[in-house]
């Protein structure tokens, strides 16, 4: 197995500055950090991770809470996006990513412990029940922890706008004439408490009242949930002329159900999604929606936990807020 030391000796440099030329420190020169890294390379030379756990107590491993309960993973195109810009952030920083679960093998255990046991530096957390108590167990652990669309005070977050994205959907469609405007939202979390915030605020600043039931409940990514929401709003003596849907793969639902009674988008009917996925944007007519930035939200959130583990001293917990923006399609009718 090649060494620093072999590639030292072919450098004619010493084994510190072959490590620092590896690990990126400043201090090198950068023909000297060529040099060491194309003769790594010609050598073939493979970090010995545990050897660099020994050295530096650090395994240059993230790991990666996330829970989907719509069951659909990775396929999850929102989160998979900022997942992948997670990955490949980390990857650029010299860190690898673990999942982390609440099982080794077939053994049951803690977020916590399954983090010890992946000897990770800290940890990203995204998408789960951020009052489950073992996520708090593992937030106010020795781990550094970011949190995506949550906030504690002992840990740094990085947020979408949703209050901003909810707010700016509703005031385009008052301000194209819609007086009827419903809202389905997902479930009640801290992102959907913000979303009707922004939705309620809209609706005062052009002065419309909120019927009651024009605020409903469904689930997030959830076409059944949403067409059957859709429903009851269309059902109602006084149906809504817009409805505002909790994101773009669970407008899938209520589109259906809309086509469904013969209706048009938007001739009969006004829709808008969120997140701005990819598949709003090939849609027929496309999809007016909140695009969220999910390559930002991802590599900032992995930007604050290295410098949390790298600085440990004088690092403090953040929160930062990711703007997104309109996508202006053609779902929203001028009336």
């Amino acid at each position: 197995m090649v060494t620093i030391k072999d590639i030292s000796r072919k450098c004619g440099v010493s084994p510190a500055t072959v490590s620092k030329a590896l690990n990126g420190y400043p201090d090198i020169s950068p023909e000297t950090v060529e040099l060491v890294r194309r003769t790594a390379r010609e050598l073939d030379y493979t970090p010995n991770a545990a050897a660099r756990l020994l050295k530096t107590n650090r395994s240059h491993n993230i790991g990666v809470l996330f829970i989907d309960d719509s069951m659909s993973g990775l396929t999850h195109e929102y989160f998979s996006h900022i997942l992948n810009s997670v990955k490949e952030e980390a990857e650029d920083n010299g860190y690898d990513i673990t999942f982390i679960s609440n099982n080794i093998g077939k053994q049951k255990t803690s977020y916590l412990q399954h983090c010890r046991y992946r000897n990770c530096d800290g940890v990203v957390i995204a998408n789960v029940d951020f009052q489950n108590p073992e996520v708090l167990e593992l937030v106010t652990s020795e781990y550094p922890t970011v949190t995506i669309d949550y906030s504690f005070e002992t840990a740094s977050s990085v947020n979408s706008d949703n209050k901003e994205g909810s707010y700016r959907l509703a005031s385009l469609m008052a301000d194209r004439g819609h007086r009827k405007i419903a809202f389905i939202h997902g479930e009640r979390t801290l992102v959907t408490q913000k979303r009707i915030s922004g939705f309620k605020t809209a609706m005062e600043e052009h002065g419309i009242e909120i019927p009651p039931g024009y605020i409903c409940e469904a689930i997030y990514h959830d076409v059944e949930s949403v067409r059957r929401a859709t429903a009851e709003l269309l059902d109602r003596p006084d149906p809504p002329t817009a409805i505002m849907f909790p994101d773009d793969y669970a407008f899938m639902g209520g589109q259906a159900e809309i086509l469904d009674r013969g209706l048009k988008i938007p001739d009969d009917i006004s829709v808008c999604g969120y997140d701005g996925v990819n598949l709003a944007k090939i849609l027929d007519p496309k999809l007016t929606t909140w695009e969220q930035d999910t390559d930002k939200l991802g590599r900032t959130a992995v930007e604050q936990l290295i410098n949390r583990i790298e600085n440990p001293s004088t690092a403090l917990p953040e929160y930062i807020v990711v703007k997104g923006k309109l996508f202006e399609g053609q779902t929203v009718k001028q009336i």
